[in-house]
């Protein structure tokens, strides 16, 4: 039932759209002057129609779940679960929610049984009223738009002002989405902060962070020393832009300057496809396929290699980031003015000495930007370094050594049942904290180095 209403929604927008715009069409072959053309009046009615009826959807599957829940709490016998037990309440739930699915275990009690049946009644009546409520709502809306249609609408000014007002509404959702994560990091850091000192965690050169469950338990001290953990992220991250920068950018220019007109029509989707390759995949190669191939190679050249390491990891993230830089820098190349390359070419420079001298550096600007943002997504990376570089932090800058990353100790910190007032948890956000900092650092170089450097053309 849930693709219904917005297959209903679909429908009346398009049924909105083409009858104003078939009545705007006859008003005027009717010899009527139009204030706007009738792809705006069937546009505004088509908008007048999508903006107040999704919002309305939205709302009802937002609050839909939880009403029912309650109502269906309500109904229970009072001897079912205690008022003030909310872990109770939520186990029956639970169960109730299974019977109403099917899923039976045993044989439940009979108020459990007419408690899934009341639960997919509401359900079912749930999804008609909104259904309803659409048809409703979408029907209003078609007839007083086609009843208020005139040749002296101004439709194209309407339609201007929804849009402008949804692109509003995403902003502020955009803006308010981003607080509340801050919000969240900056309320749960500050939680950590009060049980770990902000010296340890800033400054400690160990990250064991393993809290005693008793007075008498052994090897369970804790140290929340983050440094270990970002020295790991920044050397995996400094492999990967090893890997990814050099060949990144020689592949764009080539693709730009040099390439065949076919080659690069082949080219470009094959880096596309490259580029959309689930993180999982790569981290599979990794382990398979680059970490043995690197053991082999130290082991014939005398070097010790670890069976996780920073290099293996690094190695694949920079394959999967060549495909970003190489987007960035091309799109880069490409759109410096034309008039540039062939003056250069006018003044005798080879092809190779247009592009080093007057393409590449005018294109300076859009190259570092995307070469920054190419870090923040090496710093975030979780699976490929989960599954080739390992879980244990040293202090190292050794590329052959086994270590982790902040994001893998986030993934690592926040698994299992540990209560959320412990350290141990809650060191997983101060780690969030870190990386956002970091990251925000890294893309606010990235904007400053764009606007110094851009370079206008008329």
């Amino acid at each position: 039932m849930t693709t219904l209403p917005f297959v209903l929604l679909l429908l009346g927008t398009a049924f909105a759209y083409l009858m104003n715009r078939q009545a705007a069409v006859s008003l005027r072959k009717g010899g009527a002057v139009l204030h706007s053309s009738p792809g705006y009046h069937g546009l505004f009615a088509g908008l007048a129609v999508v903006i107040p009826v999704l919002a309305i959807t939205l709302l009802w599957m937002l609050l839909d779940g939880a009403v029912i829940d309650r109502l269906v709490l309500a109904s229970l016998p009072v001897e079912a679960i205690s008022s003030d037990d909310k872990g109770a309440a939520s186990l029956v739930l639970t169960e109730i929610q299974s019977l109403a699915s099917g899923r039976v275990f045993g044989e439940p009690e009979p108020w459990k049984q007419l408690a899934a049946e009341r639960l997919t009644t509401l359900r079912s009546t749930s999804s008609t009223l909104l259904i309803a409520a659409i048809l409703v709502v979408s029907v209003a809306i078609v007839l007083f738009r086609r009843a208020r249609l005139a040749p002296q609408m101004r439709a194209r000014q309407g339609s201007e002002k929804l849009v402008h007002g949804l692109m509003v509404f995403c902003s502020v959702v955009a803006i308010l989405t981003t607080l509340g994560i801050v919000s969240a990091l900056l309320f749960e850091t500050i939680k950590f902060l009060n049980k770990v000192p902000l010296s340890e965690f800033l400054f400690g050169l160990n990250w064991e962070p393993q809290i005693p469950i008793r007075e008498d338990q052994v090897a369970a001290s804790g140290a929340f020393g983050w440094i270990p953990v970002m020295v790991g992220t920044l050397v995996v991250t400094v492999v990967a832009l090893t890997v990814a920068v050099p060949t990144g950018l020689f592949a764009a220019v080539y693709l730009n300057e040099f390439a065949h007109k076919r080659f690069r029509t082949i080219a470009k989707p094959v880096l596309e496809i490259l580029a959309g390759v689930p993180t999982v995949v790569y981290g599979f190669f990794a382990i398979l396929v680059i970490a043995p191939a690197l053991r082999r190679l130290g082991t014939s050249l005398g070097v010790d290699v670890a069976p996780n390491s920073a290099l293996a990891a690094g190695v694949v993230m920079g394959v999967m980031l060549i495909p970003f830089i190489t987007s960035f820098a091309d799109d880069a190349i490409s759109a410096v003015p034309r008039s540039l390359r062939d003056g250069a070419l006018a003044l005798g420079s080879t092809r190779g000495e247009a592009m080093t001298k007057v393409l590449f550096p005018a294109a300076i600007p859009g190259i570092v930007g995307g070469v920054l943002l190419a870090v923040s997504r090496a710093i975030g990376e979780t699976m490929i370094v989960v599954m080739a570089a390992g879980l244990i932090a040293r202090l190292t800058l050794n590329p052959l050594d086994s270590v982790t990353t902040v994001t893998v100790q986030i993934v690592t910190l926040l698994i299992g049942d540990t209560a959320f007032d412990n350290p141990k948890t809650l060191a997983a956000f101060a780690l969030g904290m870190m990386l956002f900092l970091v990251t925000l650092g890294i893309n606010i170089l990235a904007i400053r180095v764009v606007h110094k450097y851009r370079e206008a053309y008329d």
